[in-house]
């Protein structure tokens, strides 16, 4: 298909579509990777943040939404794995709003799958920062770490003996890289 007739989506485009999928960067579909690995480790992130925010309220923890908040690119959606958004930023009424979230997130995990290339998960980094986003969690399945990205500019990696920590955007949340990462378990035998 020639550029002339390839079709520019929009962000209702990817509702109507129910693309849980596709992310939308500048008018064209970018699907998703996806693996049973990444997006179990991505559950696993958004399930230990939803258990701290359920004890300490001060924000709200979101399994994989999608974003439309980038103000120098209005047809831009991207789904992080997981996310944070304080009440302080919140509006009361958002919980009923339909479609994409349109409030910058103060945290963001993204889980690199198998087939995601080094530069697409750079450009969804640089795209987070300069959205605003705080502090952004790259996770790296096969390496067994995060690379921690802050609003500062400065960068940390941190591997399975460190300690995850919401700094001072999820004030008080902590968690072991190592939890984040499932052991392959063996089934239990059965007796024949």
């Amino acid at each position: 298909m020639n550029a002339a007739m390839a079709k520019s989506y929009t962000p209702e485009d990817l509702l109507r579509m129910n693309g849980e999928r596709y992310e939308l960067v500048d008018g064209d579909l970018v699907e998703k990777g996806m693996s049973f690995r990444s997006d179990k480790i991505g559950g696993r992130i958004y399930y230990r943040m939803e258990q701290f925010c359920e004890t300490q309220p001060i924000g709200r923890a979101n399994p994989e939404t999608s974003f439309q908040c980038f103000p120098d690119a209005p047809n831009r959606v991207r789904r992080p794995d997981a996310s944070f958004i304080s009440f302080d930023r919140l509006p009361a009424d958002v919980a009923e709003t339909d479609g994409h979230c349109r409030i910058v997130p103060d945290l963001v995990a993204e889980v690199v799958s198998p087939n995601d290339l080094y530069s697409d998960v750079e450009e969804k980094v640089a795209e987070y920062k300069s959205a605003g986003v705080r502090l952004i969690w790259v996770v790296n399945p096969p390496a067994r770490t995060v690379r921690i990205h802050r609003k500062d500019g400065t960068v940390t990696d941190v591997g399975p003996t460190a300690t995850l920590s919401g700094e001072d955007v999820l004030p008080g949340f902590t968690c072991p890289v190592a939890a984040l990462f499932p052991l392959p378990k063996t089934a239990p035998e059965r007796d024949a």
